[in-house]
């Protein structure tokens, strides 16, 4: 996953009409039998805000995302709603904090040139980046197996998270009408994207070409990495300072994820892979 070179060329994203008022708002759902008659309602919307027949069309075939309904059925279930220290929050899914870390300063060893160079551009330090990296998909290891656009959508409808999630399943079909993604692809079980989990509406707000190949990817690593980038300073990052907790930029990762344990794992984590 090594890019040949890390020129990082921003890619121009027209989002005025993606993310259009709509005239008449959606209904949210309680039930799961609730959600094909939000669908309907939600493509009328999704045609309003420049959906396209590509996109639509994954709309129709989109269907609920069970292990998504668990999770906001039940948000309790959700391992970053319980108070965990930074290190029991990364061994709940590494072996060990040790292994976190060497894998994360691997990586970065790896691509050295590549977070040099997003270092850089954007003032955010490869220590955060590739924390993200490996917390988020093992280095994209794994990127997840439940559909984007299903999973997309099935948040938008849930009226825990109605409205607040809506633009980013419109921008899950307006990414299947660019050709990124289909109906298909896979991702996180809230419709995350790629190398880095994405939420759509991110990607298309701050996607950047990381590699220099004239496209935005978030499964090519450089694109995802320097994106991340992109994200953070555009949210306040200020380069060269302190990331602890406390600080400015540590308040910028709340923008990223708004788990606290989440922030202080990735805080910790990376002040580890910097020694």
């Amino acid at each position: 996953m090594t890019p040949k070179r890390a020129t990082l060329r921003t890619v121009a994203f027209v989002a005025g009409a993606l993310f259009a008022t709509p005239a008449l708002a959606v209904s949210c759902i309680t039930s799961k039998g609730q959600f094909e008659a939000y669908k309907q309602q939600f493509a009328q919307q999704a045609a309003r805000s420049g959906v396209g027949q590509r996109g639509l069309q994954a709309l129709r075939e989109a269907r609920l995302s069970g292990i998504t309904w668990r999770f906001e059925s039940n948000p309790a279930s959700q391992s970053s709603m319980r108070h965990r220290s930074p290190e029991q929050f990364l061994k709940s899914r590494f072996s060990s904090v040790n292994s976190f870390v060497a894998g994360a300063q691997r990586r970065l060893r790896q691509n050295a040139r590549l977070f040099q160079a997003i270092e850089q551009r954007y003032g955010v330090p490869g220590s955060i980046l590739v924390a993200i990296w490996g917390y988020e998909t093992s280095w994209g290891g794994f990127k997840g197996d439940t559909r984007i656009v299903s999973g997309a959508v099935t948040l938008a409808s849930y009226c825990r998270r109605h409205p607040r999630f809506e633009d980013d399943a419109i921008a899950a079909l307006q990414l299947v009408d660019r050709g990124l993604i289909s109906g298909n692809s896979r991702g996180g079980p809230s419709g995350e994207l790629g190398h880095m989990q994405f939420l759509a509406g991110n990607w298309v707000r701050f996607s950047v070409d990381g590699n220099g190949d004239g496209r935005a990817d978030p499964n090519t690593a450089a694109d995802a990495l320097a994106t991340a980038a992109n994200m953070l300073r555009r949210n306040g990052w200020r380069a060269g300072r302190s990331f602890a907790k406390g600080s400015a930029n540590f308040r910028v990762l709340s923008k990223w994820n708004d788990s606290g344990n989440y922030q202080r794992a990735i805080a910790y984590a990376a002040g580890l892979i910097d020694q």
